[in-house]
């Protein structure tokens, strides 16, 4: 109530200022045609700047803080990747029976261009894994991913994920799976449609950690140069991936 009732006096306060000008204009020229004339250019242009306001610099203040706010979120993403997003996608890779031919699409190297990434994108879309459950160890995937359910969760609770609609889906994807593994009592014996549908939810989680993985690549190479040298030497796709500098 307190702050309302200022806003109003600070506004009776200018309006009030600005009649008193007006009437010393008057009084000192004596030229009311031209006042009048100059006061209502002036309330044409009112509108003018209403819309460059919340048209143009509006749009503009909401773009850099948008990307100053992916920028901060990509740290979140850096951590992620770090800790859980590159050993998980490690983990999936002996699922993948196709894995050799997405492999080397996944090669980024210092020369990529957005062009590349782009390409990789596309890829990874129109990607027909040839995912089997059958094929990996699901009591270790399922371990892992309880192992790492606190902190994943900790980066669902961040609000501002919320903004990176593309990384808070796949965090639901992957929990989807862990929640899929820790439901069933014995992954060893399970049924055929048991296999099927988990092979499902791991190529669904799969392809998405894949593209958030490529994108914050993309990332540091744009905006940290000395951490993509280090993702690129540590590439999972890699078999050969290794930190020292060859």
């Amino acid at each position: 109530m307190k702050r309302v009732r200022w806003q109003i006096i600070f506004a009776t306060s200018l309006i009030s200022a600005a009649v008193i000008v007006y009437i010393l204009q008057i009084f000192i020229f004596h030229r009311i045609e031209d006042t009048g004339f100059y006061l209502f250019q002036d309330l044409a242009f009112v509108f003018i700047s209403v819309l460059l306001v919340t048209l143009v610099i509006d749009q503009l203040l909401r773009t850099r803080d948008k990307r100053e706010m992916m920028s901060k979120l990509n740290m979140v993403i850096g951590v992620f990747f770090s800790e859980v997003g590159t050993k998980l996608l490690k983990d999936f890779f002996w699922f993948d029976a196709h894995f050799q031919d997405m492999r080397k699409r996944m090669l980024i190297s210092d020369k990529w261009m957005d062009r590349d990434f782009t390409t990789a994108r596309k890829a990874i879309k129109s990607y027909e894994s040839g995912m089997n459950s059958r094929s990996g160890d699901l009591e270790h995937l399922s371990n892992f991913l309880f192992e790492n359910r606190n902190m994943m969760l900790r980066l669902l609770e961040n609000p501002n994920l919320l903004e990176h609609e593309g990384f808070t889906d796949m965090l639901r994807a992957v929990f989807h799976l862990a929640e899929e593994l820790a439901s069933r009592k014995n992954l060893v014996n399970l049924s055929g449609e048991d296999h099927d549908h988990i092979s499902k939810d791991i190529k669904r989680a799969y392809i998405m950690l894949m593209l958030e993985w490529l994108e914050y690549n993309r990332h540091l190479k744009h905006e940290y140069p000395y951490l993509y040298s280090l993702a690129v030497r540590m590439n999972p796709f890699d078999p050969d991936a290794k930190a020292e500098i060859k």
